[in-house]
C-alpha cells in the first residue's frame, strides 16, 4: 500500500507542486507505484485472480494515459519513461 506521504512526494516530484494531481505524468506515476506494490501482493498470492483483473486495468489504464501523453508532448513521454524505468 502507497503511504500518503509516497504519495505526496511522487506528486512533487512529477508535477512540481503539492496541488497538481491532475496532470499526465502524476497520474502514470502514481499508478506505477501502486502496479509495483501489487507485483509483490501477487508474488505471495497468485491465485489472487480477482486481484490480478485489477491490476490488468491499472496497466491498462497507465497504457492510455502514457499513449496520449506519447501523442501530447514526446519529449516529457521520453522523460517520464526514463525516469520510472518503464521500458528497457
Amino acid at each position: 500500500m502507497i503511504t500518503k506521504e509516497q504519495k505526496e512526494e511522487i506528486v512533487v516530484k512529477f508535477g512540481g507542486d503539492a496541488k497538481n494531481t491532475g496532470s499526465t505524468e502524476v497520474q502514470i506515476a502514481l499508478l506505477t507505484a501502486r502496479i509495483n506494490d501489487l507485483q509483490d501482493h501477487f508474488k505471495n498470492n497468485p491465485k489472487d485472480h480477482a486481484g490480478n483483473r485489477g491490476l490488468l486495468k491499472l496497466v491498462g489504464q497507465r497504457r492510455r494515459l502514457l499513449k496520449y501523453l506519447r501523442n501530447r508532448d514526446i519529449e516529457a513521454y521520453r522523460t517520464l519513461i526514463a525516469e520510472l524505468g518503464l521500458r528497457k
